[in-house]
C-alpha cells in the first residue's frame, strides 16, 4: 500500500460476488476469451467467478507475494506461465499501486487485465476494473474478516 491506511472498506462474501459478477459483465461484450490466469492469492476467488459466468473452463495461476499483511513489500514471483497471454483474461481482486500488476503484465504483456478493485495509483496497470478505492483506503476481504464487535465511528473519532 502506498500510505498508511486511514480507512478501512469491508467487503463480505455476497459483495465480492457481486462486484464479482459486474466484473463479469464488463468483460463479456470484450471478446471470447482462451481462458483465465488468476494472480493468487487473492485473485482466485474473483477468477473463479468470473470464470463460471463467462463459462471458461481453462483456468491458471501466476503466484506473486507482495504483501505481509498491511504492508506492500518487493513482488516476489513464486510461480509464473509462458506465452504473451494473448487471448487470455488476468483476473486478481485489487490494483493497489501497480507494483504487482507491472510485474504481471511483463509476464503476459498481451493479456487483458482485470480487477474488481482499482486505486488511483494502479489504475493504469489495468484494462478493467468495477470499483475504485481511494488511495488511503485498505480493503478487508471476506477471506481476511471475521465477525466481532467493531466501536462507534463516534467513539473511533474521541480516541
Amino acid at each position: 500500500m502506498s500510505e498508511t491506511p486511514r480507512r478501512y472498506f469491508p467487503v463480505s462474501w455476497d459483495e465480492m460476488h457481486r462486484d464479482a459478477r459486474a466484473l463479469s459483465w464488463r468483460l463479456a461484450d470484450k471478446g471470447r476469451w482462451t481462458g483465465i490466469v488468476a494472480v493468487a492469492r487473492g485473485g482466485l476467488v474473483p477468477a473463479q467467478i468470473v470464470a463460471r459466468e463467462l463459462e471458461l473452463r481453462l483456468i491458471d495461476t501466476i503466484c506473486v507475494s507482495s504483501y505481509d499483511h498491511q504492508r506492500q513489500r518487493m513482488p516476489e514471483v513464486l510461480k509464473s506461465v509462458s506465452g504473451t497471454g494473448a487471448g487470455w483474461l488476468i483476473v486478481d481482486d485489487l490494483v493497489d499501486t501497480g507494483q504487482t500488476g507491472r510485474v504481471v503484465r511483463e509476464m503476459l504483456p498481451e493479456a487483458h487485465f482485470a480487477t474488481v478493485y482499482a486505486k488511483p495509483a494502479g489504475r493504469p496497470v489495468v484494462d478493467t476494473f468495477v470499483t475504485e478505492v481511494s488511495q488511503d483506503t485498505w480493503i478487508l476481504f471476506p477471506w481476511d474478516q471475521q465477525p466481532q464487535f467493531v466501536q462507534p465511528i463516534i467513539a473511533l473519532r474521541n480516541e
